[in-house]
């Protein structure tokens, strides 16, 4: 049985509405967001869907963490709390900023940030927390808020994973934060290829990531860089595509919603598996957690079957990256002289040994979640 995939047509809602957005540009002669009016459409109408007074759309989920860390406007060596269990892209914004990356443990049951490790490892250089929702599960966002409210801190929330996903109290995952960013890459639940969305309700926060993602244009006042900046614009081409897919997002969150929920019913009660809890969750990956660590050899039974699973989600946590052994910028280490990442115990068993990841699809069937239910279930008999 095939599994549809993010990388290929039968896994992806592109269609005739996106031919005919990019046509539209084209036909225009403007690709260019500066004089057009895509990436302002787009910007409206996610600032619309989450609520938010600003939204600043750019190239990439990366971009749009750059200028998150941008908008909590770190010095050198300033300390920014986040997860290791995360793709390298929520991370380096915080070295392009010199600041320096504190990773604190997550929680084992689904590899979210710890707000009680988080609390121990504020210091008094810390400047910000990046909360991760992974997968597509909703973090703890309101107590990592409390935190940050406590001590000064601004709270960074990487969407990149939850498009749609709710917190406990209905809310949307990214209205809590001071700031979030969302990611239209290519394995996102809605794509332009690569992209990236940062909202925010603070007026000089927005400012300051206009202004960076532009060069420091101020284009009000003529030829005038009135801050340091790098070009993160995004392309017409990119929002005209973005906003074709956002109208289709409520439809693929639903589907996948669907899928996920039957799973969860097929599997329930079988040892030796940590189902994800679904309230709020928008199925980004559906994750796994092998409390007796076999989750490798659950994985090779899976992917043997032909069924898109795979371990630890990443080949080591963050925190154990070989990057923090080699120069930053040139041969200096700065600003990680003398840096050694914290351990963080939790998360380095679940990525060696507990956590297993299945892709997850708007387009899988009622077969596709029996097959792997199926599997599991053989795999954990033969146990």
């Amino acid at each position: 049985m095939k599994f549809p995939s993010m990388a290929e047509a039968d896994g992806r809602t592109l269609g005739d509405e996106e031919v005919a957005a990019v046509e539209r540009v084209i036909r225009s002669g403007m690709l260019s967001s500066v004089w057009g009016t895509e990436a302002r459409a787009l910007e409206r109408e996610i600032a619309q869907v989450y609520g938010s007074r600003h939204a600043i759309a750019c190239s990439s989920g990366t971009a749009a963490l750059h200028l998150s860390v941008v908008a909590a406007a770190p010095d050198p060596g300033d300390e920014i709390i986040t997860t290791p269990i995360t793709d390298f892209g929520t991370v380096a914004p915080i070295l392009a900023q010199n600041a320096v990356p504190v990773f604190a443990d997550v929680d084992p049951s689904d590899g979210n940030l710890d707000p009680g490790a988080v609390a121990r490892v504020i210091g008094p250089r810390t400047k910000a927390i990046m909360a991760v929702h992974l997968f597509g599960a909703p973090a703890g966002i309101h107590e990592l808020r409390a935190l940050a409210d406590e001590h000064g801190l601004v709270l960074i929330e990487d969407c990149a994973q939850a498009w749609l996903a709710e917190l406990p109290g209905g809310e949307l995952a990214g209205t809590t934060g001071h700031v979030a960013c969302l990611s239209l890459q290519q394995w996102k639940h809605i794509t332009c290829g690569d992209g990236g969305v940062a909202i925010t309700g603070d007026d000089e926060r927005a400012r300051r990531m206009r202004l960076f993602s532009d060069k420091g244009w101020d284009r009000a006042a003529g030829r005038s860089h009135a801050a340091f900046g790098l070009n993160y614009r995004m392309t017409e081409l990119q929002a005209a595509v973005a906003r074709a897919q956002l109208a289709k997002l409520p439809g693929v969150v639903a589907a996948r919603r669907r899928t996920a929920l039957r799973l969860i019913e097929a599997l329930k009660g079988l040892p030796g598996v940590r189902l994800p809890r679904p309230q709020g969750h928008a199925w980004w990956l559906f994750p796994i957690v092998c409390p007796d660590g076999d989750a490798p050899e659950l994985a090779a039974h899976l992917a043997a079957a032909g069924i898109p699973a795979r371990a630890g989600y990443l080949a080591e946590p963050l925190n154990r990256a070989p990057v923090w052994q080699a120069a930053i910028y040139g041969t200096a280490r700065f600003p990680l002289d003398g840096y050694s990442p914290n351990p963080c115990p939790q998360a380095e068993r679940m990525v060696d040994r507990t956590l297993l990841v299945i892709d997850w699809n708007e387009n899988y069937t009622s077969e596709h979640v029996e097959l792997i239910a199926r599997e599991i279930t053989n795999f954990r008999a033969r146990a």
